[in-house]
């Protein structure tokens, strides 16, 4: 977390919400924000993740959301009445069951229209200068032969991004999003091993954590004035 102290101006004593924030890169930049000082809020997709979360004894407070809830997804945000930034990294894949329709109805819900639930029910609490960071993939670019929507939601979360980042510029929010790779799963923090539904790998990433370096990617694209909007970092 000592990487992070660069960014303690910006965050010191303020909050952030990272949705599927209880393991891999979504708990690694938990960490980074953390690290930053920042008063940081986590969530899961189920009681198992956050009890392992919480047994890891970090400075986080973690909480079971499922973002395809919008009655949840509201009642969580009305906690908050001021927000530096939200991180949504909450998603899924399915692979094979994803060629179902209801798998990839499924995936997309969570992946793109549960990034779209968050960004609307923080839309408030972000509007005094906070900024949303959208975790995409770069199969959002060239596309998944094995998880046809994990890729077609990504792609979406993209267009999201450049969406939002016009329409919220009025209430002073910045929206950037962040193409993960496919580096090395090191230094990224826990990962799940429980597959379907319930597996949600932060970024809803098909195995890979992403770069090393990916939660200070997103303090940077975070942090007040480092930025534009509607910015992408692969």
């Amino acid at each position: 977390m000592t990487d992070s102290i660069w960014a303690m101006p910006f965050f010191a004593g303020k909050t952030v919400v990272i949705t599927g924030g209880t393991t891999g890169i979504g708990n690694g930049i938990a960490m980074a924000f953390a690290g930053a000082g920042a008063i940081v809020h986590a969530t899961g997709a189920t009681a198992a993740e956050v009890t392992a979360a919480r047994a890891c004894g970090t400075p986080v407070s973690y909480s079971v959301l499922d973002v395809r809830d919008m009655t949840a997804v509201e009642g969580y945000s009305s906690q908050f009445t001021s927000v530096a930034a939200l991180v949504n990294c909450a998603g899924v894949n399915l692979r094979a069951a994803e060629f179902t329709v209801q798998g990839f109805e499924t995936v997309v819900d969570i992946n793109l229209t549960g990034s779209m639930r968050s960004a609307s029910a923080f839309r408030g609490a972000l509007s005094n200068g906070g900024a949303i960071v959208n975790i995409a993939s770069m199969f959002a670019f060239f596309g998944a032969a094995h998880a046809p929507a994990y890729a077609a939601s990504k792609g979406a979360v993209v267009q999201l991004t450049k969406s939002l980042a016009i329409a919220y510029a009025g209430d002073g929010i910045r929206v950037n999003a962040l193409a993960r790779d496919r580096h090395d799963r090191r230094a990224t923090g826990r990962s799940s091993s429980q597959r379907g539904i319930d597996e949600t790998h932060s970024d809803g990433s098909l195995g890979y954590a992403g770069r090393p370096d990916w939660p200070r990617l997103v303090l940077v694209f975070a942090a007040r004035g480092v930025h534009h909007w509607g910015n992408f970092a692969g």
